[in-house]
């Protein structure tokens, strides 16, 4: 199975965010073990970089974003996602490029706590609980 994993799926369990760390921190186990094939957008770094800036020094953000690049395989972004996220009927642009880069890698499913934000996308959108039941 071939998943997005959204960049706060992620964050969870970099941030240890205690209402979301076991179920975040499990799938991600998956995919390094390669029992769920695990996909990032190569937007998610960035952001990731962003968030993690107060916590991390640069030493421990390059082996963070280095041991991620073990776990995940990371989808380029391309001119035309822009494109046509900018078609979407999205609120937020970072979400309609992450709909578009899961649509483009033909995952099965974009694992994320805000369901609600890919409404209007083509693939589904789970929670990493809800994942975790269908495996």
């Amino acid at each position: 199975m071939k998943v997005l994993i959204d960049t706060n799926v992620i964050l969870d369990v970099l941030c240890k965010r205690q209402d979301f760390f076991e179920a975040s921190s499990k799938v991600m186990k998956y995919c390094e073990v390669n029992s769920l094939n695990g996909v990032i957008s190569a937007l998610s770094i960035p952001n990731i970089v962003y968030i993690m800036r107060k916590e991390l020094d640069a030493e421990k953000t390059k082996d963070v974003i280095e041991k991620l690049q073990l776990i995940f395989t990371v989808a380029d972004l391309k001119a035309d996602d822009i494109k046509k996220a900018l078609s979407l009927d999205f609120v937020d642009f970072e979400d309609a490029l992450q709909s578009v880069c899961a649509s483009r890698i033909k995952a099965d499913y974009i694992v994320t706590r805000n369901i609600r934000d890919f409404k209007n996308s083509k693939v589904s959108a789970i929670k990493p609980s809800e994942l975790l039941e269908r495996i």
